[in-house]
């Protein structure tokens, strides 16, 4: 044991920087699945707790005051009930902030849909205008508890006395109302009712939901909310990046454990002698394979215990969402489980591909066997390779071989090895030397007078084909995901950059009400300078066929005036009856572009032919467009809504809502188009940590693969002396051998990394309803950068090793051959 503690404590001396960058990657790695796991559970459980707490219901109907709700406690798959309740939609106001709302009138505190009172408490007859709004809304209009809301119109006020936190779907600025919780008193004319079913089994929601609209007429409901809506809207941008994060992570882990499994075996081919002398010695195999084995475990182990302590110490201190995500995550039952699982998973895996390095270390023999010497035209010798070349006695081919019997193999030609079996059998021609001639390539390019270490560096790069193929393929891999890293930053800029690539063409939404025409609302808003276009519109909800869910139907621009949808497939909604739909809705309904769907507004139904796939970012894409006219054509006296604004180029949304809302007085309800991307601020610091421990590890691997291509060109050393080559010359094949693996790296990390970048990014398009067709790779000039900085940093990293070998002393290279 103490030998062998010697042994790793000179080797530790001997590689101190590899050994750091495997400790630091192995942190990396860890902290970026343990961040993973932290998101997701961030995403999840707050929505779960509160459905829990709140004992919440699984479907919400919005319907008529006529509706006869009360036939739905009778319906198979319902447990209990929540209301009716009588609401009312109206706009209110706080501290300059507006927003559109639904005031449910609650007599008392349900026992179904229970809202967990946050800040202050529930409603109390003593306070009749008293009003408790949901988190997110009083988030948005920045009111706490004792705060005075206006209603714009009106001289009404409303006070709120507490906050709640709510299972439902939550508010979204000009797309989902808030909710605000009032006493019956304070809805005195209501425009609908809402009733909440808590179901015996949530797996029935469909059905439920069908046999529910069945009891009360299509006509008399207006809108249908489900569970796994609100918990899909809930878990949002935070599931997303805990998918990166994992994702990345698990890529990076596999990474580290095969640039370890390289190390360790380039190790092993650069210290031959000394594991032979260990083993003459009296090392064991089993020893042998142990050093290797604990001494990286032992880096793992050191990187894991850090990256999980710094977690668990410094995670909730992170500002912004990561903080929050693992504060939660801290507080809940799987999290002990999951800090010890996921460090020794990583470690366990590390150990694993460093056993299988370790185990080919414990097989070398005690006395070492002379390795031929890589020739640069003609072929080895048979005593420096320990087989024979060119016919000899025993190689001799019987005249005649009798009848039935196999002919025995003859000896390779000169410059030839052996035949192997497969060969024999196949009747092929031996194989060329491992280590063998030049091809004839480079003999036409040293023929051609390209400069002697170019061609014999690109030489020494490719010659051994199953080694170099291995050491390319693993500096491919953290250069791949580096590619998809990149182009998931450029997808999140052109969100940004370019949003009417993406399906956001406008800037600015307006809902104006009762108090301004159409013709007055568009004279306000045309009359902005900044304004170019402005759209009139409907959206409502609509019943899909089977009468399961609902759907937005929108009608926006005219057929003078066309709205200007961001089309990933199809065409243009120009006729009538012709619309775009969402990934989302054709993933709902089970329909592609080209079909015609049937769907239901109150009592009317409407048939629509979808002749286009609109990148969709609202309401998970389950929305379906045409013209403002074609709304028209079954509803002559459909008036306007809102109004959707697109403005010139550099303008401020932010100024122009604010002069309008001032021009409208009191009359427009202003909203800025919320852009998905906003949410995904946190993924370029999750991208560029990600990058950076990637390029760690690529690191590792070129640092690996710099010391075997040293370590194998000190047997050439006198060869290359011998033919005249100067010691720059040698450190140039050096180098030029780097490079060119590095180069062959990244051309084949782009090649695959590219494609996969956008196979990945359109596929979590679809899943979240936008759809295919978001995905943006790097720029050529950013890809050739990439390129340029991993060829350069590897021939760099190269030069000094190459120049220190190339400069050896004479009885040096001799020992080293030998």
């Amino acid at each position: 044991m103490r030998a062998t503690l010697r042994w790793a404590h000179s080797d530790l001396r001997t590689h101190r920087g590899e050994a750091l960058f495997l400790v630091l990657a192995t942190a990396g790695i860890v902290a970026s699945l343990l961040l993973a796991t932290a998101l997701f559970g961030y995403a999840t459980n707050p929505w779960q707790r509160v459905f829990t707490q709140s004992h919440g219901a699984h479907v919400w109907l919005h319907t008529d005051t006529a509706a006869d709700t009360g036939k739905l406690a009778e319906l198979d798959g319902v447990d209990s009930v929540a209301g009716p309740y009588p609401t009312a939609a109206t706009t209110v106001a706080s501290r300059g902030s507006r927003a559109a709302v639904e005031l449910r009138g609650t007599p008392e505190r349900p026992s179904v849909g229970r809202p967990p009172v946050v800040s202050g408490h529930w409603l109390d007859p003593a306070t009749p205008s008293g009003v408790v709004l949901e988190s997110r809304l009083a988030r948005a209009l920045l009111a706490e508890p004792g705060d005075t809301l206006t209603v714009p119109g009106t001289a009404r006020e409303l006070t709120v006395v507490g906050l709640a936190d709510s299972a439902e779907p939550r508010y979204r600025p000009g797309e989902q109302p808030g909710l605000v919780w009032a006493l019956p008193s304070a809805v005195p004319d209501p425009g609908g009712q809402v009733i909440g079913l808590r179901l015996t089994d949530p797996g029935d929601t469909s059905y439920v939901v069908q046999r529910a609209v069945t009891v009360l007429g299509a006509g008399a409901i207006g809108e249908v909310s489900t569970w796994q809506q609100a918990r899909a809207e809930a878990q949002g941008d935070n599931r997303l990046l805990g998918q990166v994060l994992g994702l990345f992570g698990l890529g990076a882990l596999v990474a580290a454990g095969l640039a370890v499994h390289g190390a360790i075996g380039t190790r092993i081919r650069g210290h031959l002698r000394d594991l032979s002398v260990l083993k003459a010695i009296g090392f064991t195999p089993g020893q042998v394979v142990r050093i290797f084995l604990l001494q990286h475990l032992a880096y793992a182990l050191l990187g894991a215990v850090a990256a999980a302590a710094l977690a668990e110490a410094l995670g909730s201190r992170v500002p912004g969402r990561f903080g929050d995500a693992v504060g939660v995550w801290q507080g809940l039952p799987g999290h002990t489980v999951a800090l010890f699982v996921i460090p020794v998973g990583a470690v366990l895996f590390i150990g694993a591909t460093t056993g299988l390095a370790a185990w080919r270390a414990g097989r070398v023999p005690p006395v070492p066997v002379q390795r031929p010497t890589a020739t640069l035209g003609g072929r080895p010798t048979g005593a420096s390779t320990g087989r024979a070349y060119g016919p000899g006695p025993a190689a001799a081919v019987p005249a005649e071989q009798p009848t039935g019997t196999t002919a025995r193999p003859t000896a390779a030609p000169p410059g030839r090895r052996p035949a192997n079996g497969l060969r024999r059998v196949l009747g092929l021609r031996p194989a060329a030397p491992r280590t063998g001639q030049l091809s004839d390539l480079a003999r036409r390019a040293l023929g051609a007078r390209i400069p002697p270490a170019l061609v014999l560096g690109w030489h020494k790069a490719f010659t051994r084909r199953p080694r170099s193929l291995a050491t390319v393929a693993r500096l491919t891999l953290p250069l791949l995901l580096i590619v998809v890293a990149m182009s998931a930053w450029t997808t999140i800029d052109r969100f940004h950059s370019t949003p009417e690539q993406i399906g956001l063409p406008t800037a600015l939404s307006i809902r104006a009400d009762a108090g301004l025409t159409e013709r007055q609302t568009r004279a306000l808003l045309e009359r902005d300078p900044e304004v170019t276009a402005a759209y009139p519109g409907v959206e409502t909800a609509a019943l899909v066929p089977g009468q399961t869910a609902t759907i937005a139907l929108r009608g926006l621009g005219t057929g003078q005036d066309p709205y200007p949808y961001t089309l990933a497939e199809g065409r243009p909604a120009r006729g009538a009856d012709e619309a775009v739909a969402g990934q989302g809705l054709l993933d709902l309904l089970d329909v592609r572009v080209g079909d015609w769907v049937r769907m239901t507004v109150g009592d009317q139904p409407q048939i629509l032919h979808i002749v286009g796939r609109s990148i969709e970012p609202e309401n998970a894409g389950r929305v379906i467009s045409t013209s403002l006219d074609t709304l028209r054509a079954n509803d002559p006296g459909l008036r306007p809504t809102l109004y959707e604004l697109r403005l010139e180029p550099g303008a401020d949304p932010g100024e122009v809502a604010d002069r309008l809302a001032t021009a409208g007085r009191g009359h427009l309800d202003v909203h800025t188009v919320a852009n998905p991307a906003d949410g995904l601020s946190p993924l370029r610091a999750v991208v560029a940590g990600l990058i950076a421990v990637l390029a760690l590890i690529g690191l590792i691997e070129l640092l690996t693969a710099i010391g075997g291509t040293v370590r194998e060109s000190e047997r050439d050393l006198l060869a290359l002396k011998a033919i005249g080559l100067s010691p720059r010359q040698i450190t140039a094949i050096t180098v030029t051998a780097t490079g060119c693996t590095a180069l062959a790296a990244v051309l084949a990390a782009t090649a695959l990394g590219l494609p996969l970048a956008h196979w990945l990014i359109d596929a979590q398009g679809r899943s979240s309803g936008i759809g295919a067709g978001i995905a943006q790779g790097p720029s050529a000039p950013l890809m050739l950068l990439l390129g340029a900085a991993a060829v350069l940093c590897a021939a760099a990293l190269a030069a000094v090793p190459a120049a220190r070998a190339a400069r050896r002393r004479l009885a040096d290279t001799l020992s080293a051959v030998a």
